[in-house]
């Protein structure tokens, strides 16, 4: 028996047999092609058969596991759709005189080192769904089907150099117990749909394709992988597993209950989510709303700033799938390791010290308003709450408002209807939280962003894997800030969440409702266990 560790999504377990999965390889072969008419014809026909395929795909998930998940492959209909990488490619074909297999490659390559090359691990992961989508073209047009385990009938821990969203959710739930991969990230939708799945995977592992037929056991709790464990362990594992199985039917059951500590204090949780694609997660995981929207994935991997009435139609949608539900949309947030072409962002020494979020905003006034004028048209289909990220003084909050004042007169001139959005600011710098008082007489609301406040108190990069072990959330000089936070917003009453991976942090719980935390809003797959904690917590004692 040995053990090997690796980097976990989640803290299932699994014990099976190992099965090594190969992929197909797709090859490009030439570059020039002998008659482009006939290339453009077979990229053609090849993006239909795709998008027929995710189409089926997206209906298999969606029958089998949730909205949340099916979604995935909508938006890998809406990448492979998208006007910039279909026309690209076809130009590629006409003009440049490329075989078919080579336009595809060379685009989709070319767009996803933009991603793989970016800092926050979430936009790196998107680079994994642009390389699915450029492969699936490509077997189309080999006319090679990818390769499944459907021979092996009974239960068994996958394992392979990498997976793709598409791979992953064709594979057999009833059958699969787990993934062990080389490649791979905690923030890939192949993570995303294993933790739906309820399978643990871990990734980071170096493989051996002679584990093929051995016994083994997934602690994702651990990080590790056991491989040909004895007996003892084996059985041990076992009694974890059923054990784990009825705290999840325990969960469940928390469906409909309210977040509440057993002496009655009453807190909100809300949902953090990153598209529209993830509020069928948030819904289906009981939250009472959403309180973080993040609104930059309009802005990344376009080559103009998104106009006003794409905007408006994605807020408006998302207060209308909601129902009149607590919604939070942040303003907003680039700079740093999220860029767009249009914006020229130039390369900074301290990037997360630099150009940033609000200040992008306030020194580009014309394009701030133009989101600006969506959102306040969006409010007008329910009770939406905006969120300004990065401040740092009073000043920059009153010329906020004074360019919303001006949208508002602008729209109300065209004969367009405006809401009353509520006004809020996050508090993820010791600046803002030091003069949480003065802010508070300027906004509705705070919503406390932990993880940059950690960066910026403990002055850690929160890319840097070389400091992660110096990184607290427990840090007493981090969690005074975040009291005083609280205390100034109630002195002026006004309400304070926590939003950010500590509010999931079920070892910090107590301590943020003992601050008065009106609501915690975390990820969606934290949200019943958070709610677990909450319901077990007697502040009283």
């Amino acid at each position: 028996m040995h053990m090997i560790t690796g980097q976990s999504i989640s803290p299932e377990l699994a014990v099976g047999t190992i099965r090594f999965y190969r992929h197909i390889k797709n090859i490009v072969g030439d570059a020039i092609a002998a008659n482009p008419n006939m290339e453009l014809t077979r990229y053609r026909a090849a993006y239909q058969t795709s998008m027929e395929q995710l189409k089926n795909l997206y209906n298999k998930t969606l029958a089998q596991l949730s909205a949340a998940e099916a979604d995935i492959f909508e938006m890998h209909r809406m990448l492979l759709s998208d006007n910039r990488f279909h026309h690209a490619i076809e130009l590629s074909i006409i003009e440049e005189g490329k075989t078919a297999e080579y336009a595809v490659y060379s685009v989709g390559q070319k767009l996803c080192e933009q991603f793989m090359a970016m800092d926050d691990p979430y936009l790196q992961a998107r680079g994994a769904d642009i390389q699915d989508v450029m492969n699936r073209l490509l077997f189309a047009l080999s006319g090679k089907t990818e390769s499944a385990l459907d021979h092996i009938t009974e239960p068994f821990i996958l394992m392979a150099e990498d997976l793709t969203p598409s791979e992953t959710a064709q594979m057999s739930s009833d059958r699969l117990l787990g993934f062990v991969t080389r490649q791979g990230s905690p923030y890939s939708h192949t993570a995303i749909l294993a933790k739906t799945m309820g399978v643990p995977a871990l990734m980071s592992i170096d493989i051996d394709e002679n584990w093929d037929g051995h016994l083994a056991i997934i602690d994702g709790e651990k990080q590790c992988l056991y491989i040909d464990p004895d007996d003892a362990l084996v059985q041990e594992y076992q009694l974890k597993i059923n054990s784990s199985r009825k705290r999840r039917e325990k969960l469940q059951a928390l469906i409909g209950l309210p977040a509440v500590t057993r002496d009655g204090h009453r807190v909100k949780l809300y949902a953090n989510i990153n598209t529209p694609a993830d509020l069928a997660a948030a819904i289906e995981t009981d939250a009472e709303g959403i309180g973080l929207f993040r609104s930059e994935f309009l802005y990344l991997n376009k080559n103009e700033y998104p106009d006003e009435e794409v905007q408006y139609t994605v807020y408006r949608n998302v207060l209308e799938k909601m129902a009149g539900k607590h919604i939070v949309i942040r303003t907003l947030d680039l700079g740093t390791d999220k860029k767009s072409p249009y914006l020229a962002l130039e390369p900074e020494e301290n990037p997360a010290l630099g150009y940033r979020a609000v200040r992008i905003c306030l020194s580009q006034p014309e394009l701030f308003k133009v989101q600006l004028r969506a959102l306040l048209r969006a409010a007008a289909h329910g009770g939406l709450h905006i969120m300004f990220p990065m401040i740092i003084s009073v000043q920059e909050v009153r010329t906020i408002k004074k360019l919303m004042a001006a949208c508002r007169n602008e729209l109300q001139e065209k004969g367009l209807p405006c809401g009353n959005p509520v006004v809020g600011v996050m508090i993820e710098t010791p600046a803002a939280a030091l003069i949480a008082d003065e802010l508070a007489k300027e906004v509705d609301f705070f919503s406390i962003g932990t993880n940059d406040l950690a960066q910026y108190t403990l002055a850690l990069d929160r890319n840097n894997a070389r400091v992660h072990t110096f990184y607290d959330p427990h840090h007493p000089a981090l969690l005074e800030l975040i009291r005083m936070t609280a205390d100034a917003a109630h002195r002026h009453n006004i309400p304070v969440c926590i939003c950010g991976e500590s509010g999931a942090d079920l070892t910090l719980t107590k301590a943020f409702l003992s601050m008065g935390m009106d609501a915690l809003s975390v990820a969606p797959n934290a949200l019943l266990p958070l709610k677990g904690a909450i319901r077990d917590i007697s502040l009283s004692v």
